[in-house]
Formats: structure tokens, sequence, C-alpha cells
């Protein structure tokens, strides 16, 4: 069922995780799937049951944020009247947003709040991250005195990702949307570290989308503080000076780290014990951030 297609909309895009459907000139259904990218490359094992992890605790985020900024879910339509098969509707309804066409920025919103990945490597190598100097001394999995917000180019499906600095921004977007994107997604993330320190997790750095309407309106869309966008750790297993246990992916990305390959396509078969503890680490990361706290 992973490889499932809607037959009657056209796939207009495919991304590393994502399917995009046309509904109509106004609507997109976007599919999770179990595709796993990592190192921006797609490897050839799904994890199950991911697509659905991430659409679901999108969805909670996006109805727990919208009050700092509108996003691109909506209501005008429903997932039965596009899908009549009643076993198709079974496998896409909880991998499934339908949400409205928007113009995408060119630029992925990074938050980071802690040291570490390539803001550790930069750091390492400069004293600075995207252009940002920090405190000398800092260690690995440092706290930053206060989040930093460090965009990126947004890559093909095959490329990698670029850092850029603030500035950069001001030149893709303009003053005045460069400076609401930072503040947006600094606010956003504030609030999901709020939400999840209650629940005994860290959420180290995080990355946002945005789009536009046609009046210019701005919207987060895509994937909000997920383990595939963002890296949560357990707030009773943090120490200064390694890398925390994850909730995330970074748990398959050590794994690969240990490998004889060269991080490009095609991507190494993954153990079947690897799949099991990356599904596990993705639920748990779902059931944590949803849990209710007394």
């Amino acid at each position: 069922m992973n490889n499932q297609k809607i037959q009657n909309l056209e796939l207009i895009a495919q991304g590393k995780v994502r399917d995009i459907y046309a509904i109509n000139e106004d609507y997109l259904l976007i599919v999770t799937t179990d595709r796993m990218s990592a190192f921006d490359v797609v490897l050839p094992n799904p994890i199950p049951g991911k697509g659905e992890v991430l659409t679901q605790l999108s969805k909670f985020w996006f109805d727990q944020t919208q009050e700092i900024v509108p996003n691109h879910l909506t209501n005008d339509v429903s997932l039965e009247e596009i899908i009549s098969d009643q076993e198709q509707l079974a496998y896409f309804k909880n991998r499934s947003m339908i949400v409205k066409r928007l113009n995408p920025l060119p630029i992925e919103a990074v938050v980071r709040g802690y040291l570490i990945g390539s803001g550790w490597k930069d750091y390492q190598a400069t004293g600075t991250v995207c252009g940002i100097e920090l405190d000398k001394n800092l260690q690995m999995a440092s706290q930053l005195a206060e989040p930093i917000y460090t965009p990126a180019t947004k890559a093909e499906v095959g490329e990698h990702d670029e850092n850029i600095t603030y500035e950069e921004t001001v030149k893709l977007l303009g003053e005045d949307l460069a400076s609401r994107v930072r503040n947006i997604s600094i606010d956003i993330y504030n609030f999901g570290v709020s939400h999840a320190s209650e629940r005994g997790i860290i959420i180290a750095d995080t990355k946002f989308e945005f789009g536009l309407d046609g009046d210019g309106n701005l919207f987060l869309i895509d994937e909000v503080l997920t383990p595939d966008s963002s890296r949560f750790w357990s707030r009773d297993d943090y120490n200064i000076g390694v890398s925390p246990p994850s909730f995330d992916k970074q748990y398959l990305r050590d794994y690969l780290e240990t490998l004889d390959w060269n991080k490009s396509t095609p991507g190494p078969e993954l153990p079947q014990d690897v799949i099991e503890n990356t599904t596990a680490k993705y639920r748990n990361a779902y059931q944590a951030i949803i849990a209710e706290t007394s």
C-alpha cells in the first residue's frame, strides 16, 4: 500500500517525502509518504507509519499556532469528496492534508535554540552560525542565550540545502517580509519549546516553510515541529558536550554515519532493527508531544 497513487488526481510534484496532487486551481492534496530521506538522499526502505505521524503532528501544531500565523489547511474540501474507494480512503486519511494553493517562499526558516548539527560545525570553524557571532567556548549541545534565526535555501531532490544569512533573505524577500518570517518563526519555535518542555521534550532546533496567497498574505505551510523538521531530545537524557539521544531521525543519521557511504544516491539498505527503532522514535515523539499534562 505504501506506493499507492490517487488515480483521479494529477500528481504535480513529488518531493523527498511528500506527494502533491492538484484538486483544482484553489486547493492541493499533500500526501506524506513513509519515504525516508537523510543527507538529502531518499533511502530505499520506507519507515512504516512515518507519514501518519508527521501528518497528525503537523495538524496538531497548525491548530495550536494559528493565532500566531495563519496556515495552509482548509476545511472547504473533504477527502471523502475526492477519494471514493474505501480502501484508498482508509490508507490516505491519516497521512493527507487538503491545503490552499500558495506561492512558497524560496527559503527555509531555521530556528536554533541549541548548538548542534551543522550549526555546531560552523561554530567550531568560525565562531559564528550563519553570520551570527556567538559566545566563546560553547560546547556541543549548549543552549544558546536566545534562539537564533539561521535561514537556508531550499534544495531540489538530491541537492543540499545551504545556510544563508538573514541579509541574503532580505535580498530575496524584501525587508518587511524577511523580518516577518524571522519574527514569526522565532515566535512559533518559542511556543513549541514551551509546550514540549512541559512534556519532558527539548526542541533543539527546527525549520519552517511559508507561502503567500495572491493578496500577499503570509501562511505557514508544509510541516511543523515534526521529527523530520526538528531535533527532539529527552530532557532527562540531555547533557552538554555530547549529541543527546533523540526522538527524531538523528538516530538514523547517526547509524548512516557508521557506514562506508558517500551520502549520495543510491542510499544504503536499512537493517530491520534500524527501521523498527526509527518507527518507534517517531511514534514516541508524537505521543509525548500530544500528551495532556496535569
